[in-house]
Formats: structure tokens, sequence, C-alpha cells
């Protein structure tokens, strides 16, 4: 089945150029192509594709030791990670995050209908050591994975059941791993064992990590330090001084990670596979509001998220057979369950607020794969998808303990997805390829506001019923043996969620936001070019330029209701506010990677990113687009020799001024610093580190790694918590 799934899907390959991405082991040349998955669900040359993919190998993790899944996709390049307490990572790709960017695990979607426009952390909740893959493909991916496929989409490929070989009776693989990191005080530790026949299969994966409170770096700007801590004593809160203002405290927390893959294999042509994810962490704290001063005061007393928890329950069945419709078909069903909570209370306040949100997600999709004319590949499927949201609100006083029903986060809603989409490859030539898809999408939400117990003066459920299109076109050629030119145009589209249609109590300075059901999806277009080269053995350089605009795009804005510009709300008047297709927005900017082989075990690599953006705001100005990364990057040697690999690294950001900063950014005082005249900017900053492992026995290898030797005092763009100080980390991993 796979040796068939590879003839019908990686057209057009050069024979020279048939292996797959470089290897700093390949001592001839430098190979352009590579096989991924997140074009199209299916196994296929990237030299054929005109998208923009970067890929993160199982090796890369076990040798530079991420902390979690967020911390693993700033290695593919491309992707700064936004994060407001240690427990979190918000990738942002190309100036757009959160919610309009698509997760995918194993084909199944992971964005559910409460996916916000505020920073999320949903990644943490993959374990990055049970991951075979990771695979971020930039720009808009609508027609292969529908809703929110907008800014990119990061696809993770878990690990499978190994299959003994026909000579094998039974095949036994596995892996362990332990970790201690210094500036978290982390204790972490995986295991992984598959056990196979020919036709039976097991795999299971379990993660423990535990993380203390993170120390920050020595040097740089002290706006980042916390001088006092808050402690409830029975004479109410109080601020005390932090004997340590280089811990961030509070912000340690715990997390487990549990898979099960069953497969079986009853003939060649079918592969059917049972897959089970569990992932929960602890209480954490969101450390940018633990920081916030109101009069000089800290502003909340307590403020918490609550456990994580994400299942995953997949049944996946794949056929390999020449039929009149497909060579091959995959079918997936699967059922994911979301659990999250938010606690906060304010300083010297007696009211402790909890939100709780639970999601089922039910999904249902098949892919198809067919060869035409023994030239051209044909990708086409049917998706649905359905969430159901539930919320509840509770408030307790905590000197009485007397607990009653409070506002709600969200209404009770429901909102599903029916999709079809079709691919075709043309292989117009040995050395030009046509890629063009599209894709229709027809969504339905439903928010019952009953629940609430207040009456606002609109219908008590509100609907949205709408469609949208959206499609790609691109081609590829390859003038010469080591040359790669792709062009693409592609529209992805976000369709609006619960989250967009149902938080609408949130007054906001006399404001309150209602439904809008006349909403509609928002748009991204997007244009991109890139260009590859190779040369022998000593360098490849791959560049990417784009431009994206947004469209139709959400935002808050004044509203009517009735026919009126106010309302009562909880007895004041309050101006109406509404989520509506309001404004554009661009995104332009270039991805450069440089690396290459040089003599005595040498290697070199880059990694650039620039992007600049701009948004329209409520009075026609334009401003910073909020999730355009200053420039970054990261520049590396390495070094290799038998049994040893190191590299030597750093990593940067560019500073961004007042006059720069996003009209949004611009009253977070907790998470910036302060320039000479007293305006908050974003300090830029450089870090340097050290990485080395070595395989002291056959499977058994030690890691250790120096992170931000100048010991730093840093924070990545937007984020409300300081990246570690000076960072020890060691781990011993063995494979079997």
């Amino acid at each position: 089945m796979k040796k068939r799934l590879s003839t019908i899907l990686l057209l057009a390959s050069v024979p020279a150029l048939a292996s797959a991405e470089m290897s700093e082991e390949d001592s001839t040349s430098i190979k352009l192509d590579a096989a991924v998955v997140s074009a199209t669900k299916w196994r296929q040359s990237s030299e054929t594709q005109p998208k923009h993919i970067r890929m993160v190998k199982p090796d890369d993790v076990i040798f530079f030791n991420p902390q979690t899944t967020a911390d693993l996709l700033e290695l593919a390049g491309g992707v700064a990670v936004q994060k407001s307490q240690l427990g979190g990572g918000s990738p942002m790709i190309r100036g757009m995050a959160t919610n309009r960017l698509l997760y995918s695990v194993d084909g199944v979607r992971m964005n559910t209908a409460i996916f916000r426009s505020g920073n999320l952390q949903n990644v943490i909740s993959l374990d990055p050591f049970a991951l075979e893959r990771t695979e971020v493909l930039f720009g808009p991916g609508s027609v292969i994975y529908g809703s929110d496929a907008m800014g990119g989409v990061m696809s993770f490929t878990t690990k499978n059941p190994q299959f003994a070989a026909d000579s094998q009776r039974v095949k036994l693989t596995g892996s362990g791993m332990a970790r201690y990191a210094s500036a978290s005080g982390e204790m972490s530790g995986h295991f992984d064992v598959s056990v196979g026949g020919r036709k039976w299969a097991s795999l299971t994966s379990v993660s423990s990590y535990n993380y203390g409170d993170l120390r920050q770096g020595r040097f740089g700007p002290d706006e980042y330090l916390k001088p006092w801590l808050v402690q409830h004593q029975s004479s109410g809160d109080v601020a005390i001084s932090n004997p340590d203002p280089l811990v961030q405290s509070p912000s340690g927390y715990s997390q487990i990670n549990v898979m099960q893959k069953l497969g079986f294999r009853p003939t060649q042509q079918w592969d059917l596979q049972a897959a089970l994810h569990y992932s929960t962490t602890t209480d954490y704290a969101r450390y940018d509001r633990q920081t916030r001063l109101k009069s000089g005061l800290p502003q909340f007393a307590e403020w918490n998220y609550g456990p994580q928890v994400w299942m995953l329950s997949q049944l996946t069945a794949k056929h390999s057979g020449r039929t009149a419709i497909y060579d091959e078909m995959a079918i997936r069903l699967a059922l994911q369950r979301f659990e999250e909570s938010r606690i906060d209370r304010k300083f010297g306040k007696p009211l402790r607020t909890t939100t709780e949100e639970g999601v089922n997600a039910y999904s249902a999709d098949v892919d198809f794969t067919k060869l035409i004319a023994q030239r051209h590949a044909l990708c086409y499927g049917v998706e649905y998808v359905r969430n159901d949201v539930e919320s509840t609100g509770t408030e307790t006083d905590i000197n009485s303990q007397e607990s009653r029903p409070a506002l709600s986060r969200y209404p009770q809603s429901a909102w599903e997805s029916y999709g079809a989409y079709a691919e075709m490859n043309f292989a117009l030539h040995r050395t030009l390829n046509l890629e063009a898809g599209l894709r229709y999408n027809h969504y339905r939400l439903v928010a019952d506001f009953t629940q609430q117990g207040l009456e606002l003066g609109f219908a008590p459920k509100q609907t949205i019923n709408k469609g949208s299109l959206s499609g790609s076109v691109g081609v590829s050629y390859r003038p010469g043996h080591n040359w790669l030119l792709t062009l693409s145009a592609t529209r992805g589209f976000r369709s609006p969620n619960v989250d967009d249609l149902g938080k609408l109590y949130e007054s906001v300075e006399g404001c309150v936001v209602v439904p809008n059901p006349g909403l509609k999806p928002e748009y991204a277009n997007s244009l991109e070019v890139g260009v590859a080269k190779s040369v022998a053995r000593w360098l490849k350089f791959d560049l990417t330029g784009y431009y994206t605009y947004l469209q139709n795009a959400f935002v808050r804005r004044p509203f009517t209701l009735a026919g009126q510009t106010t309302m009562q709300y909880k007895g004041e008047e309050a101006q109406v506010l509404a989520i509506q297709n309001a404004a554009s927005a661009y995104v332009a900017g270039f991805e450069l990677s440089v690396k290459g082989l040089l003599p005595a075990g040498l290697g070199y690599h880059a990694d650039l990113v620039y992007q600049h953006g701009e948004e329209e705001l409520d009075d026609g100005t334009r401003s910073t687009l909020r999730h355009a990364v200053p420039f970054y990057g990261r520049v590396g040697i390495t070094y290799r020799y038998a049994k040893l690999r190191m590299e030597l690294y750093t990593s940067f950001q560019a500073k961004r001024t007042w006059e720069n900063m996003p009209d949004s950014e611009r009253t977070k005082t907790e998470i910036y610093a302060l320039d000479a005249d007293g305006n908050l900017y974003y300090p830029g900053w450089c870090t340097l580190g050290l990485k080395a492992s070595y395989e002291l026995l056959h499977g058994l290898t030690i890691n250790a790694g120096l992170e931000n030797l100048t010991d730093r005092r840093y924070r990545t763009y937007s984020s409300g918590i300081s990246a570690p100080g000076l960072n020890f980390i060691a781990s011993v991993v063995y494979r079997f």
C-alpha cells in the first residue's frame, strides 16, 4: 500500500534528487525535496508542491529538548511563539495567530468552536515525545483543512505501532527519556513501547512533565521584574516583598500525557487503527495578569487556568486498491473532549469567579487519491464536524465559602461544518507541475442564551447559517537539477464560531456586546513566490516571499439593537457593540533559510524571518498588525564526528519602538518595557546557546545544553512572561 501511494503522489521527481531532505551525514549534495503530508493529508514530494512547508524531525526534538510542543514549533523556522504563562504557547505565523491558524493531529482537526482571538495554549496538550513528525504549512490551507486555516497549518503526526516483517514473529521497539532543566527545576520523563506481529500491533506512550517557578535572566529591563508576591492572610490580601524577583512566581505546573494505539492489517490492502490520546495539566497561573497593577497595588489576588484536559478517540481505516474512484482511501472518525476553566479574584475582594467550558467535538472525513492517465494525481474528500459547547459560571465568597451561579463565558451552543474539496496535481512536464484546488464549506451555528437568566432585548436563540468558497492554484518549476521555483495564489477563510458570537456580556467601560447573526466569514487572500537552490554539498538556500490581504475581518464595533445604540445592562446605560465584518489588514514578508556542510564535520544554518503588516482601526486609521512579529531568526554552527553532535547557535528578535507598536498593545504595561520618554516599547534581544549529544552505547544517548549563556532577561514578542535565564538542560534517551 505504501509503495503504491508513493507511486501515485511522488510525481515529477528527479531521480538524482529522490532521497529525502538534507542530512548532515550526506557527503555528496543537499537535497531540495522531501516527503510531506501536510499539503494533502497524503505523502507527497515537496518539490511538486507550490506551498511553503517546513518540517521538524524526531531527532531534532531529542537534541534540542523543547519544553513543550509550542517550543518545538520554533524549530521549524518561520514560527514565533507568544507566552502569557509558563504553561502556554501561542504560535504566530505570517502575522496571524490563535483562531486564524489550524492544528491537525493525525489528520483530525483540533480547532474547536471556542478557539478565541486571544492567546491560545491548546498546542501544549500534544506530547512532543510522542510525535513522529511535525510539519508547518505556511499561508492559507483551507482547501484541505477548512475553516481557520488562514495563516498556516500545523500538522502533527504521532508515532504509530510497528508491525513485524514477514521474516519476524514479533517486532519490539520503544524508547525512554529522563530530563532535567535548571531554570524551572524541571523533572520530566517519557517512555513508549510498540509490540507488533504481522497483523496486530500495539503502541503505548506515557509522559510526565513537572515544572517549578521559572527563573529569568539577570541582565535586562527592570520592568520585567516582579518585586512583590500576593498572600491571603486573616486580615485579607497583602502584597509582600518577593525574596527573589528573578523567580517568576507563581508559574510552575505539571502535565501528564498518555497515548494508546492498536493497529490491525487483515490484508495487504487494509490498514486499521484505533487511537486514544489523553492529556491533563494541573492548575497554572496566568503570569501576565499576576503582574498587573492598579493604583499601585496588584489588580488580581488570583488569576489561574484550571486543568486543561484534552482527549481524542480516533478510528482510522486506510485501503489501497485500484478501483474506479480511488487508488487510496482513508476514513477517519474522531471524538474529542476539551475542558478548560478560569479562576480569578480581584485583590482585596472576597468574590472568586470561576468559569468552566467543555466541548465535545465530533468529526468524520473521507479522503481519496486517484492516479489519472499515469501522470496526474487527484485528491478529494468530504468532511463533517460538530462541536457541542457547554459553559457554566460560579461565584464563591472565600470568607463564607458560599457559592452561587454566575454569568457563564459562553452560551450553550452547537457549531456544525460540512465541507467538500478537490485538488488536482497536473504533471505537465518532468520539470513543471500545476496544482489547483477548490473547497466549499457550509456551516451552521446555534447559540442558546436562555440559560443566562438575563433579558437583553434580543431573541434567546441566535443562528448563523452560511457557506464559503476557498481555492488555490500554484506551479512548481525545476529549470535545472538544483533549482526549484514556485508560485501560488490561495484563499483561506474562517467562519464565525461560538467565541465570535457568544461572549455577549463582557461589559468593557460601559459597553455590552450583543450577537450579530449577520456575521460572515473572514478571508485571507495570499500570493506567494519561492526559489530554492542547492550548490553541491556546501550551500542550499530557500527564499519565500508573500503578501496576504485580510478582508471582512472580525472586529468589535458600535452596533444597533432594535434601532438603539444603547441599552440597559445590569441597571446601567451601556453602549451596544457587536463583532462585525468591518476591517481589513495586510501582511507581507519573506522567509530565508540557508544551510550547508563544510569540511571537517562542520556545517551551518540560518533561518531569518521578516514581516510587516497593518490593520484598520475603528476611526479608519491604520496600525501595525498585532501579530506581525519584529524581524527574528536563528543562526547556528554545527559539528559532527562519529557519535558526537554539537551546535552553537544564536537566536534574536529586533526592537519595536513606541511609534511602531500595535495600537492594541500600547496599554499593556505588564508586558512591555518603557523607553526614555516613558512610552511602551518592545526591547530587542539576542541570546546564545550550546547543545551537544553523544551516543554512549547503541541506542543510548546523552544530551546536554546551555541555553541563554549570557543570562539575558528577555521576552519573546507579545509575551507576558520572561524566557528562561541561564538554563542547563540534560537528558538521557534510550531507543530500542
